[in-house]
């Protein structure tokens, strides 16, 4: 695909892409536009498993490739680290989401608490710990994204626990947004993105 730059206007700014899982992931579609307008991209891969399918897109932009594991301690905070020690931070995509099989395809009343908790973790606090980790490298003001989808706010046949998952995640972006706000005297504003299919 051709990552030429159409429209430079992110030409000097960083973008940290998180979630991208192959050619076919919303991140990845993120990235790849931030790249067309100029930005220096960083991505971020699974685990070992999952960095075959996203190291040739990485190469494809020319992105810095990190690994992570937003349930393994210490990682978020190791990618924060490396972005702290290459200046600052522009652009944040929180693109990932996670419940235990057995608990996504159940109904949400027969949702366990461990899936519960778990869905919670990666979909939504990761998203709180990031902006904590990330408002700071946001010298200049910043935007943070985080994807969400209309089952957060209405019921959809299927899409269970995540439905309220979803919903903590948005207000967890709204009190995040307000936050950030009301603590720096450059906002960084949060904006949610809804994905088509969840």
């Amino acid at each position: 695909m051709n990552t030429e730059t159409v429209y430079p206007i992110l030409s000097g700014k960083r973008a940290l892409v998180v979630g991208v899982a192959n050619e076919h992931s919303i991140a990845w579609g993120c990235a790849l536009a931030f790249r067309k307008l100029g930005a220096e991209v960083v991505l971020t891969y699974l685990n070992e498993k999952a960095r075959p399918h996203v190291a040739p897109l990485a190469e494809q932009i020319d992105a810095r490739l990190l690994p992570l594991d937003v349930t393994q301690p210490g990682q978020l905070e190791a990618v924060f680290a490396e972005l702290a020690g290459q200046g600052s931070l522009d652009i944040l995509v929180h693109s990932i989401a996670f419940a235990p099989k057995a608990d996504l395809q159940g109904g949400l009343l027969d949702c366990s608490l461990d899936g519960f908790l778990q869905a919670m973790d990666v979909s939504c606090h990761s998203f709180i710990r990031m902006a904590k980790l990330a408002a700071p490298l946001m010298r200049d003001g910043g935007s943070m994204f985080a994807m969400s989808y209309h089952g957060a706010d209405k019921v959809v046949p299927n899409y269970n626990v995540m439905g309220p998952v979803k919903a903590a995640l948005e207000a967890a972006r709204r009190w995040a947004n307000w936050w950030t706000s009301s603590m720096s005297a450059i906002p960084a504003p949060i904006w949610r993105r809804r994905t088509p299919g969840g």
